[in-house]
């Protein structure tokens, strides 16, 4: 503990790494301040009553706004300028990434370097305005047509002029204030602002648990000490194996090839090629999410249709209401449905994103090679062996994530504000998002010769270079 404070009070020293910080955490307040800004002509009251009823009836719609909520770094719930967050420049990023692997125009300009991914970035924010577009505008109708809208603004065309470009204005000023906090700040502009979404729902969770801890009392959803137990230790288990899994490496060893040159001898040094276990992150567990949404939807419209058509449609309610009852959050089918689609993407993400035998042409012309392998197709052979089987574990832990808190929330009658952070999306992002913020700070910590979070002193003075203050 005495080296934590120490470690901080080292950052603090730092001008340049304190401004960053400070800057990043200025631009995460700006970014909470607009969040409550509210989009005129919406009934804010009668919009939080409805997903209010929603999220207690489990409905479709309140699952993906929840959804949506979680790594968006918005809320429809509340409608605000920021109701989009900044999905839609991710699903824009997400987009651009899956066709570079399939168009060579794309794959040249990723070759080309900075001038080339500039181009591609510009290309990306005109996508991200049309998906603002196309969200705003569908999002806008489900309100309206829900009577969430006052009645003199809902025929208003100026109103949905003005609505549009609102959601869509506050997505493309989260965008720029990612880049902002990439170009001055510290971490992932994006993935903070998405960090600190979730993170603002976490005094909601403790306040549900500090409200029914009730020990002793038998009724329902009141919890005791060992319900308080298990979800402190679930919350510490599922932390330490979502920090392990993504830091996670298979390192396969290198061996580079000797070069003699006269009478030297160059070359020969050993070193290892890294391969991350969770290959594919958060993508796959967001995939097979998404996609999850759409049978609940579906079939709860049915389910309501067919009990609008009467006695004689008896037979195809029946039908309906059981594929609504166990397409539901949580039901048995549907985490099934969902760990098969986790464990497809995993390996689709790898395909898109693993290329063995490029990487195998790589080692080969710098002169490397794989001890006990020839260069060439033996080696992205044994590399893509080596690829599917730790996507399999990869995929296994992502499976128990993202099944972990529908069965507590299912089984132990937990709200889901909880839960989710016992895995899931949220976790996930959150725990990379942070290694990631603790490891730059790591680094300009060790650039001037301070000892950082993760452990080492300042042992070495002299082989340093100490940096400006």
């Amino acid at each position: 503990m005495i080296n934590f404070f120490k470690t901080l009070l080292n950052v603090w020293k730092i001008a340049e790494l304190r401004t960053k910080i400070l800057f990043t955490l200025g631009m995460l307040a700006v970014y909470r301040i607009g969040f409550w800004i509210p989009l005129p002509g919406v009934n804010q009251e009668a919009l939080v009553e409805h997903f209010q009823r929603a999220a207690e009836n489990q409905s479709a719609a309140a699952r993906a706004a929840q959804y949506v909520a979680i790594f968006s770094g918005g809320s429809f719930g509340q409608s605000t300028i920021f109701g989009l967050g900044i999905m839609p420049y991710i699903s824009a990023a997400i987009i651009f990434q899956l066709l570079g692997t399939v168009s060579k125009r794309l794959k040249q300009l990723q070759d080309e370097g900075p001038t080339g991914r500039q181009k591609i970035q510009e290309w990306t924010r005109l996508a991200t305005v049309g998906l603002c577009i196309i969200q705003a505008v569908g999002w806008l109708k489900y309100i309206s047509a829900s009577g969430l809208v006052y009645p003199e603004w809902s025929g208003n065309f100026i109103w949905w002029v003005m609505a549009v470009t609102a959601m869509t204005a506050g997505t493309v000023f989260l965008m720029w204030l990612g880049e902002q906090i990439d170009k001055y700040g510290i971490g992932n502009g994006v993935s903070m602002i998405i960090t600190a979404g979730i993170l603002t729902s976490m005094p909601g969770a403790v306040m549900w648990v500090i409200n029914n801890f009730q020990p002793g009392s038998r009724e329902p959803g009141a919890m005791g000490f060992p319900g308080l137990i298990f979800l402190i230790a679930g919350f510490v288990t599922v932390v330490a194996g979502s920090v392990v899994m993504t830091v996670a490496q298979r390192r396969i060893p290198i061996q580079q090839a000797k070069h003699t040159r006269g009478r030297k001898v160059f070359g020969g040094q050993r070193s290892y090629l890294p391969l991350r276990i969770n290959h594919g992150g958060v993508m796959p567990v967001i995939f097979a999410s998404s996609l999850m949404i759409f049978p609940s939807v579906i079939f709860g419209m049915l389910y309501q249709q067919a009990e609008t058509m009467g006695a004689g449609a008896s037979w195809w309610a029946a039908v309906t209401r059981w594929l609504n009852d166990n397409f539901n959050f949580g039901a048995f089918p549907y985490i099934l449905c969902e760990v098969i689609l986790i464990y497809f993407f995993s390996y689709f993400w790898i395909t898109v994103q693993f290329n063995p035998e490029e990487m195998a042409k790589q080692l080969k012309e710098h002169g490397s090679f794989i001890p006990g392998l020839r260069p060439g197709p033996r080696t992205a052979e044994y590399l893509e062996t080596v690829m599917e089987r730790i996507t399999f574990v990869g995929a296994t832990f992502l499976a128990v994530i993202a099944v972990t808190p529908m069965v507590v929330h299912r089984s132990l009658n937990v709200d889901m504000t909880v839960t989710q952070f016992l895995g899931g999306t949220g976790l996930l992002i959150v725990v990379s998002v942070i290694l990631d913020f603790v490891q730059r700070v790591e680094a300009n910590l060790l650039m001037r010769n301070y000892a950082g979070f993760l452990g080492g002193g300042e042992s070495g003075r002299s082989a340093r270079i100490r940096g400006p203050r």
